[in-house]
């Protein structure tokens, strides 16, 4: 059965939406950065006769202008919804633990909470020289209740993820994480401390754990949660009163003797929190 020329164009078309819908999904900004691409294919098409040459450069374009948007236009266009970008590269001792944070668009908070992590970040490194820290999953440039995959509550540019701190397998501070993406590998609770990972999981929220399941663990046993800098790391962020709480697994609130009532349980619904801790403001 053969397919006619109006069918090929209503597939295209539905896999051009597709295409757009996952892109902004998972980026935000693109979709629109694809739509505009399409400018180019055109020229493309006509200077350009070999098959795969021409999906190279079409594919190329993209890229080039995806970045150009990432880098140049949306920390523009952010500003006037109260949003500023995280540093890409480290800016006083504050850096991503992956550049794809950043290449995803899912660096941006409100000014007020660049300014903490900033400062935390440089009293964390006078305190312990050379020292750095590493921020994760943050919001979306653009709109309010926008989701971010799969967070649940980082749509306001009010919330950061940040990585605990950690020794490499030599005992010396380490600056890198032992996940590639910053989440995944777990600080597990310990014989005698509350097991709330498996508590959830008991309960049926199958989540709570799928990221910790599904992620090789090449580089756990090559790095050394360091309990003293992450307290006071924690801490430091607890002290400032713009901040209304802290998430961080039970067990490890209890073995790191965190007494603010800022650091609170997260719920079962959300992902375990012994592989991060999520920062909130007022």
């Amino acid at each position: 059965m053969s397919i006619s020329l109006f069918q090929m164009k209503i597939i295209k078309l539905f896999l051009i939406f597709i295409l757009f819908s996952l892109l902004t999904f998972l980026t935000q900004i693109g979709g629109i950065a694809l739509l505009i691409s399409f400018l180019t294919f055109r020229f493309i098409e006509k200077k350009i006769t070999k098959y795969w040459t021409r999906i190279s450069a079409k594919v190329v374009s993209f890229i080039l202008i995806y970045l150009l948007f990432v880098f140049a236009f949306v920390p523009i266009l952010a500003k006037p919804f109260g949003r500023v970008p995280l540093p890409v590269f480290q800016d006083h001792y504050l850096k991503p633990a992956n550049i794809w944070t950043c290449l995803l668009n899912r660096n941006y908070v409100k000014p007020q909470l660049k300014e903490i992590a900033l400062q935390v970040a440089m009293d964390m490194n006078k305190k312990f020289p050379g020292v750095t820290v590493n921020y994760l999953d943050a919001n979306f440039p653009f709109i309010d209740r926008f989701p971010l995959f799969p967070h649940l509550s980082h749509n306001d540019g009010k919330k950061l993820d940040v990585s605990f701190q950690y020794n490499d397998y030599l005992n010396q501070i380490t600056n890198e994480v032992p996940s590639w993406i910053g989440y995944g590998i777990c600080e597990e609770p310990k014989e005698g401390e509350a097991d709330t990972p498996k508590l959830c999981d008991q309960q049926g929220y199958w989540q709570y754990n799928l990221l910790h399941n599904l992620l090789l663990k090449d580089n756990e046993n090559t790095f050394a949660f360091d309990a003293i800098r992450t307290k006071q790391l924690i801490n430091l962020f607890t002290d400032r009163s713009e901040v209304s709480i802290v998430f961080i697994e039970p067990h490890l609130k209890n073995r790191l003797g965190l007494k603010s009532s800022k650091v609170r349980f997260h719920g079962c619904y959300a992902v375990r929190h012994d592989d991060h801790f999520h920062v909130q403001l007022k």
